[in-house]
Formats: C-alpha cells, structure tokens, sequence
C-alpha cells in the first residue's frame, strides 16, 4: 500500500518507542519521513534501515525542548522535499509517580518543555508550510491520562490535557486552511519508556497495567502507528479536532487495582 505516497513527515521522539513505530508505519506507506531525536547514533541507524529497506528517510537530532533544534528538523524536511505535509508531534518523558506536592518546580518545568512546549513549537513552525500549501495534517500525542485520573501523574495528565484543548483550538482555526489537527491517546504501551517505569517504580506496576486494560493487555507502537498513518492519510480528509484513543478501552472502563500497586 502507499497511503502517504508523496508525503512528506516529520515525527519527534522517533528514535525508539511509538515515535520509531510512526516513523517505519509511514515510511512504509510511501511517506518521506525525517526522523527526530536526541538519540542520535539510534536514529541515524534507523534512518539507514529504512534507506536500505527502499524507503526515503533522514534523521536530524533535535531536542524538543530546544526550540532551534525544532525549527531545525522541520526545516530540514522543507529543504529535502520542498513541503511538509505531516508533522507527529510525539516526543515525551514520563516524570511522576508522587505526589503533586512532592514534585520539584525543575521537574515540572522539564516535564512541561518536552511534554506541551514542544507540541507549541512543533505546530509554530509547521504551520507556515500547510498553510503555503493549503494542505496539512498535524498529530499530537495526548494520553488516556489526559482523560482519566491516576494516582502520582497530575502534571503528566495536565500537559497532555493541555495538548487535547490545544488540538481542538488548532482544528477550528487552520481547518478553513485545509490543515488537520488531531490527537492520539495511547493506553499503556509497549516502550522502552514504559519498561523504565517499571525498573523505577517495581512492585507489580506490570501486572496492574494489564489489569487496567479491558482487553486484558497492554499496547504495542504499530497499533498506535496505524492510528497515525490513517490522520495522516487522505482516508482522514474530514476527520480534524479529534483525539483517537487507541487505549485498549481503558479510559471507558478504567479499572484501578490499587491492591496490585
């Protein structure tokens, strides 16, 4: 298939975890992806995987929470391709666990850089190409934490509620411009972020996860990489100012088992 044939895409946080996923999804589909990251010798591998596999892909370092190293992979993909016709603002940190009385004024300001700043910069930066082209999609990661209440994650759940409303506002206003915006919110799911959490936290946070989870698992990237794919696809041409919950029904019947914690 070739969905996103002739497309040009830049996706943050791509180097690993649901960011690699997108990016190898897109790639697929015929898409030009630059690959973002602070990872650099993972991501420039990634990026030669997808080259050697005939896929088009560049990789650009860019930490998110630096708004040159933002402006910088999107201008790269400009500069390669001569459009930008999807950015996945995707990048994110996990910074929880404790009370919202516990955490540092550092630890919050961190969290909100990578987590809501970031997704800001993305679509500033963006946003001037779709609109020179009267085309665009732009995706932005939220979370069913930005839906439901967990214990420990209230700035978590805060940035990423902040990313929905910010979707919403964004859909109404470039919408008449032909530009998308939409959401994506992920259950639990299977990264490297999430394994750190574990090793972190421990106890039975594994096991209390998949119990959350009505389909009685935790996710994998390549089911959120399709919910991309398909925002990003002309299949999606009237679909803006959405969130897609890809959440294993968590958020509908979210099932909290403090006694696993």
């Amino acid at each position: 298939m070739a969905r996103l044939k002739g497309k040009t895409a830049v996706i943050t946080g791509a180097a690993d975890g649901i960011g690699h996923a997108i990016s190898e999804a897109m790639a697929r589909e015929g898409a030009h992806v630059v690959i973002s990251d602070i990872a650099d010798a993972q991501g420039e591998a990634f990026a030669a995987e997808l080259r050697a596999a005939g896929h088009k892909a560049d990789y650009v370092h860019c930490d998110v929470s630096q708004e040159a190293d933002i402006a910088k992979a999107i201008e790269t993909a400009v500069s390669k391709t001569g459009r930008l016709d999807v950015m996945v603002n995707n990048a994110a940190i996990a910074i929880g666990g404790m009370p919202v009385h516990e955490m540092t004024d550092e630890q919050w300001h961190r969290l909100i850089a990578v987590n809501l700043t970031s997704v800001f910069r993305g679509c500033k930066y963006a946003l001037p190409h779709m609109i020179a082209q009267k085309s665009g999609s732009i995706i932005n990661m939220a979370s069913a934490q930005g839906h439901i209440g967990l214990d420990g994650w209230t700035a978590y759940a805060g940035a990423k509620g902040a990313v929905m409303a910010m979707t919403r506002q964004m859909a109404v206003e470039f919408g008449p411009l032909n530009i998308r915006v939409n959401s994506i919110s992920p259950g639990t799911i299977n990264t490297p972020m999430n394994d750190k959490l574990i090793k972190e936290i421990g106890g039975n946070l594994a096991k209390a996860w998949v119990k959350m989870h009505p389909l009685g698992r935790i996710g994998e990237p390549s089911e959120v990489a399709e919910a991309a794919v398909y925002l990003a696809s002309d299949a999606a041409g009237f679909t803006t100012g959405i969130d897609l919950r890809v959440d294993g029904g968590l958020v509908v019947a979210p099932r909290y088992v403090p006694d696993l914690l």
